[in-house]
């Protein structure tokens, strides 16, 4: 599998035009989620790949939550909830579990670069919630 290239700004969501007002910070935020998810979404397709460790249900399952709750907290971010705050709490911590997990598979590129997005969720994540 080709090693996934990840970069703050590699995914420009839809940003709504006229009555939401999204901040620069969100906007980072939602673009990280995005990123992030699509980032997840291809990792558990490598680690099925490689099979042993890499495939555990645990791991696959913690990938999983990650691509979903990353997409979820860009889905409130650009309706403009108010719940965000709730759903961007959830994502930091998967975020934070998912980037642990995946740095645990030593010095595959592939874990790191998913690592590495999951922490820059993360950080977007509860940048969000020290805002609110």
């Amino acid at each position: 599998m080709a090693r996934v290239e990840t970069q703050k700004s590699s995914v420009q969501p839809f940003l709504p035009q006229g009555g939401i007002q999204l901040s620069e910070e969100m906007k980072g935020c939602i673009s990280n989620c995005m990123s992030c998810s699509a980032v997840c979404l291809q990792t558990v397709t490598y680690c099925l790949q490689q099979g042993g460790k890499h495939a555990a249900s645990d791991h696959i399952r913690l990938l999983q939550d990650c691509v979903q709750i990353c997409k979820t907290s860009a889905d409130f971010m650009l309706r403009g909830s108010p719940l965000h705050t709730l759903t961007c709490g959830v994502c930091s911590e998967v975020c934070e579990r998912c980037a642990v997990e995946c740095e645990k598979m030593g010095e595959d590129a592939i874990m790191k670069d998913c690592a590495e997005a999951c922490r820059r969720c993360w950080e977007s994540c509860r940048k969000m919630i020290a805002m609110a």
